[in-house]
């Protein structure tokens, strides 16, 4: 038992993309962008709020747009789980980090309004081109070859290599990373959209995506205990 409380503070995720177990240490990944709706008292409409935050050396940095108004933040700060983002000294969300959730209140002089964003996507994904364009038919574009993938484990990026073998709908393949393979034992090409079962030592990991300005881009679900974003662009 007191080995266990004193792994208290670690978390372990387990990501399936061959024999995979990694980990992962105290305080979290926030990268990525939030979005969320926001009602002022007194109001009766909402409001769609975004968070755009971004890490580089240790430092957090950050801007929020609330509907066509965009600022950047003269402060981020997350400490013990608590995401402070200051805007000048009478604006700012303080909100705990709970999952892929910021979960906590907006200070707007002296109004305080709850505000909850959901992460939408990682920062690996975060690319004007994965949110302003449409998927490829499966008939305009083709699969088969090499893909550099990163996968999105609760704010933690992982590369991986994808290979893909497309025959009309049916598609074989495998996926390897530093630490592993495994082989697609199912998937399907059909209608835009890629589905498949990677199979490892440890277990199956769904996966599916769309082409999305040439680069794959989609979810993973890793036997219901781990889900995520993933996106991938093709070797050359």
């Amino acid at each position: 038992m007191k080995q266990k409380t004193n792994r208290t503070g670690l978390f372990i995720l387990t990501f399936l993309l061959g024999s995979i177990v990694a980990f992962a240490q105290g305080t979290p990944n926030v990268a990525g962008t939030y979005e969320g709706m926001v009602k002022r008292p007194g109001s009766t409409t909402e409001d769609k709020v975004s968070l755009e935050l971004k890490t580089e050396g240790g430092k957090i940095t950050g801007r929020a747009t609330h509907g066509d108004r965009t600022v950047e933040a003269t402060e981020v700060k997350l400490e013990n789980g608590t995401l402070t983002f200051s805007i000048d000294k009478d604006h700012k969300l303080v909100a705990k980090v709970d999952g892929d959730k910021l979960v906590g209140e907006v200070t707007d002089g002296t109004q305080k309004f709850p505000l909850e964003l959901k992460k939408v996507m990682p920062a690996a994904a975060a690319t004007p081109a994965a949110t302003a364009s449409a998927a490829a038919p499966a008939a305009a574009f083709n699969l088969n070859g090499q893909w550099d993938a990163v996968a999105d484990a609760n704010g933690q990026p992982f590369p991986f290599l994808l290979t893909l073998k497309v025959e009309g709908e049916n598609v074989t393949g495998n996926s390897s990373s530093q630490l592993g393979e495994a082989t697609i034992k199912t998937g399907s090409w059909k209608d835009g959209k890629l589905s498949i079962q990677v199979e490892g030592a440890n277990g199956v990991i769904v996966m599916s995506a769309t082409v999305i300005e040439g680069k794959l881009s989609g979810e993973f679900d890793y036997a219901g205990q781990l889900q995520g974003k993933w996106v991938a662009v093709k070797k050359n």
